[in-house]
């Protein structure tokens, strides 16, 4: 039976003139789950939030939402309800008639509206500011009104544009985590539109990464970070190294794979063909490195698979210091450009600085091949 909250995309496309903004992208977001539509800005994210909405009209394809067809239909009518970006609030009307407004459009009388509109500012902590107008809220709390206003009317399917990227960062933590209780307590599908890799990280069931219009990966969180499907996915989540390296023998067991400066390295993935060229990503925090007789393992590297690589060269380009752990930006002419997170503690035990010339490897075990 399908999920009241459940929601597909079937080859939705969307074009601008001679621009395609939508790529024929198709779905399914699982009911009860939180969603997040992930990457650059210009990718497509924010129209396919609109399209489901019913803000935009597809060129072509299809939304369902709860198994019904809603591609015709009109906002009001999908069960659908978004939260934008500016919270767009009434500034005229205090909280109770901003959250009641929807109901009253529906024609609510005065009483039932209103009484609904303080059940709900209750919901989301609100309740004691009911008679305050916008302006008198803080950014935390204009966004738990405007959260309280899209939930009033009881949507199977919450709709959200960027809603923290007017938070400082520490609020911006708080009200995630906020999110993530309010849709794991009403039961609903959050769909939640974000180019933030750490918010699509910490709140989704699902991250869908799209790129110039199409779906790169639609995976669970860990999976998308574990397992990048592309180069693009491993690259934009971050904290990864891609690797263009060609595929020498290959068989059921596995395969091996010859990389920069001669490198070889044996993957146990199957299905590859010999002569194909393929991208290897590998961790930042799973790479290793070496100076002036120091061996510094990554943060979080605890695989001690014996076939490792040692002795690249490469120049520490940048460093920059993020409280527990430190990112080195790497430079060589046989790759990309590289990144490392080295534990605080280890990176000033070996005194690293830019301009070092230094050596890294990784072990076979954690280089993930993409298809």
């Amino acid at each position: 039976m399908t999920s009241s909250s459940e929601v597909r995309l079937i080859a939705l496309t969307k074009t601008f003139g001679r621009t395609v903004a939508v790529d024929a992208i198709s779905a399914k977001i699982p009911g009860g789950s939180y969603c997040c539509l992930l990457g650059p800005s210009g990718c497509g994210k924010t129209t396919t939030l609109r399209m489901i909405a019913g803000h935009e009209v597809p060129t072509s394809g299809d939304i369902t939402v709860g198994g019904a067809r809603v591609t015709g239909l009109p906002p009001s009518r999908r069960r659908t309800s978004m939260m934008f970006q500016s919270y767009a609030l009434f500034p005229h009307l205090n909280c109770v008639d901003n959250v009641a407004f929807s109901l009253r459009m529906r024609g609510l009388p005065r009483v039932e509206r209103r009484a609904k509109a303080r059940d709900m500012l209750r919901i989301v902590d609100m309740g004691e500011h009911g008679e305050r107008l916008p302006a008198q809220l803080s950014g935390g709390q204009q966004q738990r009104v405007a959260l309280a206003r899209a939930l009033v009317t009881n949507p199977s399917v919450l709709l959200l544009d960027e809603p923290l990227s007017a938070l400082d960062p520490f609020l911006r933590v708080r009200m995630r985590e906020e999110l993530k209780r309010f849709q794991r307590q009403f039961g609903i599908s959050f769909l939640h539109v974000t180019h933030s890799q750490d918010e699509a990280l910490a709140l989704a069931d699902l991250v869908i990464v799209m790129n110039e219009g199409r779906i790169e990966q639609a995976a669970p969180a860990r999976m998308v970070f574990d397992e990048p499907g592309t180069a693009f996915v491993a690259r934009f989540i971050g904290e990864h190294n891609v690797l263009r390296c060609t595929v020498e023998t290959a068989d059921a067991k596995g395969a091996r794979l010859r990389g920069p400066q001669g490198i070889v390295i044996v993957t146990a993935r199957p299905g590859l063909e010999a002569g194909r060229v393929v991208h290897v990503a590998i961790r930042a925090d799973q790479m290793h490195i070496k100076r002036a007789g120091w061996r510094l393992q990554a943060v979080g590297s605890g695989n001690s698979q014996p076939r490792s690589h040692e002795g690249l060269q490469s120049r520490v380009a940048s460093v920059e210091y993020h409280g527990a752990v430190v990112k080195l930006r790497l430079e060589a002419d046989w790759a990309d450009e590289l990144t490392m997170t080295l534990s605080d503690q280890s990176f000033y035990a070996a005194a690293l600085a830019e301009g070092d010339t230094v050596a890294i490897g990784w072990n076979d075990a954690d280089a993930h091949v993409m298809s």
